[in-house]
């Protein structure tokens, strides 16, 4: 026979099994899941990555369970896809979970190609990117699944701060499947398709006899509103992906790296920033308008803006440069620090302190939230995350007072005292302890109860507190306020701080690890 022949045999062979092992679970599976209006796993790989970049492997692994009648099926590739390719060019490794197939319940099999893959992208110090879209453990499998999910949280765990990992639900992620997200980096959620819960709506009803759905229980809009566990929201499946695009050209590909550099932009010209913040204390502005009046274009790409309004966090640029932002927010409860928005803005910090991305904090807050709901719901605790966060990053670390900043709340925002390198402040900062009202009530008690027009008394005893505390210069003439500057000066300091702080070495203890406040 023809050598040729022969090889052409080997040839046909070889794109018949890699068609029968691309169909996924079959026309019927797959036409059911598009029925749910979601994609397929190998669509989804493709909307993601660049065009024709995508190298599968381990693409005719199967599964290895012998009992209950898995013996006699076949499921392509384990009801997973790993793979390599590109993003704008740069290299990725990702897992798709494919529900058409066993309905992307995890095994033995199925876990051991999602810690190849895991250990691909460490080993290369690229960015991971997993699609979650799985029943859970295979229970035909038994502790051989749990043991799956294990080797998993131990990779992300230990390329934490390493390389970014990144997860997208586009489907259900149950049970102990939940955890491999939540030790991840960044999480997507799609509406209505998206569900996370540890444990399901059956479950809840036989023992506690309640009924509820799966997206009131754990659905997109639950998580990036009310839990927390979600990062980024979007309404389809084709913007989600268009989302992580965008966050991926923000970030480094390892911690031995920087962020790419982009061309310089000026901010937009319809953003000014002497006209943003009211000169009245009391009225609220969003934070986020100041913000777009010091990065590139404007363009500030939020992270989490459901939950925690109350203080905001992303990434923008600066003469091409990423840089994390931190600001409070006096658009929804004057911008408070609580339970949610420390962990927020904590979590937030230690990923650009691991990723080598510079702080910018805007402060403008009354202090901590008071409060019996707080103090029961360990603000103690959470709020001392934010402080350990800020005091531990050894980034480059700017700070710019734009109103109040009292009590702990002026501590926990990038001080000084946590060695921030640079803080300014505008003329309208007020540093102090507390709110001239309250202060002149504890202060001045005595003359004001005594006085014969104690209404009188108290707004003069106000009066006199502010003129005395209530402004930068006090803070300024000890050194914890490097500059006072006016309004049209931020971006230009902001920049200068950045530039100089560039190489900036910072010596701390030797130690395996901290103890932060968890």
């Amino acid at each position: 026979m023809d050598d040729s022949v022969l090889s052409q045999n080997k040839i046909d062979e070889l794109k018949r099994r890699k068609e029968a092992a691309q169909q996924g679970g079959g026309e019927v599976a797959n036409a059911k899941q598009m029925a749910m209006g979601k994609l397929t796993a190998r669509a989804r790989i493709n909307a993601l990555l660049d065009e024709d970049s995508f190298h599968e492997y381990d693409l005719f692994a199967e599964h290895e369970a012998r009992d209950f009648g898995m013996e006699r099926k076949v499921l392509h590739g384990d009801g997973v896809i790993i793979g390599t390719g590109t993003i704008y060019g740069a290299p990725v490794a990702v897992f798709a979970q494919d529900f058409t197939i066993a309905g992307g319940s995890l095994g033995s099999m199925h876990a051991r190609k999602i810690t190849k893959i895991m250990d691909y992208a460490l080993r290369m110090r690229i960015p991971l990117i997993g699609i979650n879209d799985s029943g859970g453990a295979r229970i035909q499998e038994g502790v051989n699944s749990l043991a799956g999910y294990g080797e998993i949280f131990w990779r992300n765990t230990i390329s934490s701060g390493v390389i970014p990992q990144i997860s997208v639900i586009m489907g259900p992620c149950a049970g102990g499947a939940v955890y491999s997200p939540a030790l991840t980096d960044f999480v997507f959620v799609v509406d209505k398709i998206s569900k996370m819960f540890i444990t399901g709506p059956e479950v809840i009803k036989s023992v506690l006899g309640e009924e509820i759905s799966q997206e009131d229980l754990g659905g997109a809009r639950v998580h990036a509103e009310l839990t927390g566990n979600a990062h980024f929201f979007s309404e389809s499946e084709y913007d989600c992906f268009e989302q992580i695009k965008k966050l991926i050209t923000f970030i480094p590909w390892n911690n031995t790296q920087k962020a790419r550099n982009f061309a310089p932009k000026p901010p937009k010209p319809e953003y000014n920033i002497a006209s943003i913040v009211p000169a009245d204390p009391k009225q609220p502005y969003d934070v986020r308008d100041v913000i777009r009046c010091v990065v590139d274009d404007s363009d500030f790409f939020e992270i989490q803006p459901q939950w925690a309004a109350n203080i905001v966090i992303g990434f923008g640029r600066m003469e091409g440069r990423t840089v994390g932002f931190v600001a409070n927010q006096p658009l929804v409860m004057a911008g408070v620090l609580d339970v949610d928005s420390s962990d927020k803005a904590a979590r937030f910090i230690r990923y650009c302190d691991a990723f080598n991305i510079p702080l910018c904090t805007f402060v403008d807050l009354p202090g901590y939230l008071p409060g019996i709901d707080q103090e029961h719901a360990g603000v103690i605790r959470h709020g001392a995350k934010l402080l350990y966060s800020y005091s531990e990053a050894t980034v480059p670390k700017l700070t710019l007072i734009l109103r109040k900043a009292y009590g702990g709340g002026y501590i926990a925002m990038s001080s000084r005292h946590l060695r921030a390198d640079f803080v300014f402040a505008w003329p309208t900062a007020e540093i102090a302890v507390m709110g001239a009202e309250g202060a002149a009530n504890i202060i001045f008690r005595k003359e004001i109860t005594e006085a014969e027009n104690p209404d009188e008394m108290r707004r003069l005893k106000v009066e006199e507190y502010k003129n005395k505390f209530a402004n930068p210069y006090v803070a300024a003439s000890k050194g914890y306020i490097d500059m006072v500057i006016e309004p049209e000066e931020t971006r230009k300091m902001l920049l200068h701080g950045l530039q100089v702080s560039n190489a900036k070495q910072a010596d701390i203890p030797f130690k395996k690890h901290g103890i932060p406040p968890f």
